[in-house]
């Protein structure tokens, strides 16, 4: 693989379809379960709507259904006996309810993230503690026992004081697995703690600040390391040549006479406190960081993964991308990446993301229309990800889903500051189909007035009709101290391709939260 890429598409398919075996370095993956409306993207406008769009998205995603029986098939007859063998195991346990149903859909995912995942590659899988046994389980089942790694705990927040018969929970379970019996792996340092500091490097010469350490070596009673020293009789943990070179070089001393001897360590040679498996130096992206998206990692965490379990030039994956924390990371840290989601709106907000931190980098988008044909086939086969990849074209915040019962007349909002002060919205209506008429600019009319907005928009995948634009006219004008702009504006998805965009006044950039950018990225978007 060269560059890097972000699909559209149920991420089983990407993985059978596009990505070969081997070719992945990394694989990190926070599979949502358990996550309510949360996972991915939830926006909250500015005047307190909020986004139902993505929650829709997901409404049957780890139900016992059709889907999660062939998931359960594909596994049984995936040649991955011991996988089968569990998957069947935990059935007759849980039987057929929601969590067998994640679970059937994960193990066939994690069946093809093993096959593309190379012989010095890892996996780490992000869960909370309601699936992470099983889910470890079935890791077992697919990696091997033998290459389980680590149970890392992450500390993402403190604790909140629920009144509850339960502790409070502020911790994360990423499970750490290897391909192969050989792995890449740095590891990480944090700084030292400075009151630890100034109670153990108590000693100073011409060189720094330093400790003493112990020279023994009580597990080892090899010959050459069994030695008088100083008067001193030990087992040492150097041999005698090289003990000899650091006592004239300063770094071995003796206190006191008939004192065991110890050797200096400097603190400027120190890496810092070595990282453990529990994390709690990383808290939740919050702040500058945070982008409003309630399961959102913070980089820190992605970035401690990224650095320890891969080069510069490696491949990182991540199949369930949501906000594209994983693949900003891997951008930062001259990595390549794939990124893979099942909305559109996640992948147009991770484009928009990317653009932020780091300018006009070089991204292959797979699964987006690209021309009209492709919008159409959109349309076709899901009207509500037509409705959310159209209104990501204006930048609108999207709104509505399937379940909202009676059409409320509303697709996005687009907010802006006519003043540069106080901020204002338009209405977003989207039209996917073949015929239109100018119903729908009367319909649109009435909501904008409903919602007391100021502007309405309507994109429409079919040309408009004259009567259409002459309603659209007659609705009149918003009058600001700007200009005057048309009250209800339509426009094609020829049009919008065409780079075309709603006349309005000064639009609003921090309704979408910005990322933090980054330096010296240059590239292009494609």
């Amino acid at each position: 693989m060269s560059g890097n890429a972000l699909y559209y598409g149920d991420n089983l398919d990407i993985l059978r379809e596009h990505i070969a075996n081997e070719s992945v370095d990394l694989i990190y993956l926070d599979p949502p379960f358990n996550s309510n409306a949360s996972y991915n993207v939830l926006f909250k406008a500015p005047d307190g709507h909020d986004s139902h769009a993505q929650m829709e998205a997901f409404e049957d995603a780890w139900h016992w259904n059709k889907s999660a029986e062939r998931a359960f098939d594909e596994v049984m007859r995936s040649g991955n006996s011991d996988a089968a063998e569990m998957l069947r195991a935990m059935r007759s346990f849980l039987h057929d309810n929601d969590m067998m149903a994640y679970l059937a859909m994960m193990a066939v995912r994690l069946i093809e993230l093993h096959r593309v995942l190379n012989q010095t590659g890892t996996l780490y899988l992000h869960c909370d503690p309601t699936a992470s046994h099983y889910l470890k389980l079935l890791l077992d089942a697919i990696f091997g026992p033998v290459q389980y790694r680590n149970e890392i705990v992450w500390k993402r927040s403190n604790p909140k004081s629920l009144g509850s018969i339960n502790f409070p929970t502020c911790t994360d379970t990423i499970l750490r697995y290897a391909k192969g019996a050989r792995v890449t792996f740095h590891q990480p340092y944090e700084e030292h703690d400075p009151e630890y500091v100034e109670s153990a490097y108590k000693y100073s010469d011409e060189h720094g600040t330093y400790r003493l350490l112990p020279l023994l070596n009580p597990n080892d009673n090899r010959p050459n390391l069994t030695y008088e020293f100083l008067g001193v009789s030990r087992v040492w943990r150097w041999t005698r040549d090289r003990m000899q070179k650091a006592y004239e070089d300063g770094i071995v001393v003796q206190l006191k006479p008939g004192a065991v001897p110890q050797y200096k360590k400097y603190l400027a040679d120190s890496k810092g406190r070595t990282v453990t498996n529990c994390w709690t130096d990383i808290p939740q992206a919050a702040g500058n960081e945070s982008l409003g998206y309630p399961t959102q990692k913070p980089l820190a965490l992605l970035e401690r993964i990224l650095e320890t379990s891969s080069n510069e030039g490696n491949v990182v994956l991540d199949p369930f991308c949501g906000c594209g924390t994983t693949v900003h990371a891997a951008q930062k840290l001259n990595r390549q990446w794939i990124g893979i989601d099942v909305t559109h709106l996640a992948i147009s907000l991770i484009q928009k993301r990317l653009r932020d931190a780091f300018g006009p980098i070089s991204i292959d988008i797979h699964g987006v229309p690209r021309d009209l044909d492709g919008a159409r086939a959109l349309a076709a086969q899901d009207k509500y990800q037509f409705q959310w990849w159209a209104v990501s074209l204006v930048d609108a915040v999207p709104y509505g889903g399937k379940k909202k019962g009676a059409d409320s007349g509303i697709d996005g909002f687009i907010y802006f500051k006519p003043d540069g002060k106080t901020t204002e919205k338009a209405i977003v209506s989207v039209k996917g189909g073949d015929n239109v008429d100018v119903k729908m600019i009367r319909e649109l009319a009435q909501v904008v007035n409903r919602e007391n907005a100021k502007m309405g928009v309507l994109i429409s995948l079919a040309e408009p009709t004259g009567p259409m634009k002459k309603e659209a006219i007659a609705e009149g004008f918003y009058k600001t101290e700007y200009g005057e702009f048309p009250k209800v504006q339509i426009l094609t998805v020829a049009q919008l391709f065409a780079g075309q965009r709603p006349d309005m006044p000064w639009i609003d950039p921090t309704v979408f939260k910005k990322a933090k950018a980054e330096k010296g990225a240059q590239g292009k978007l494609i």
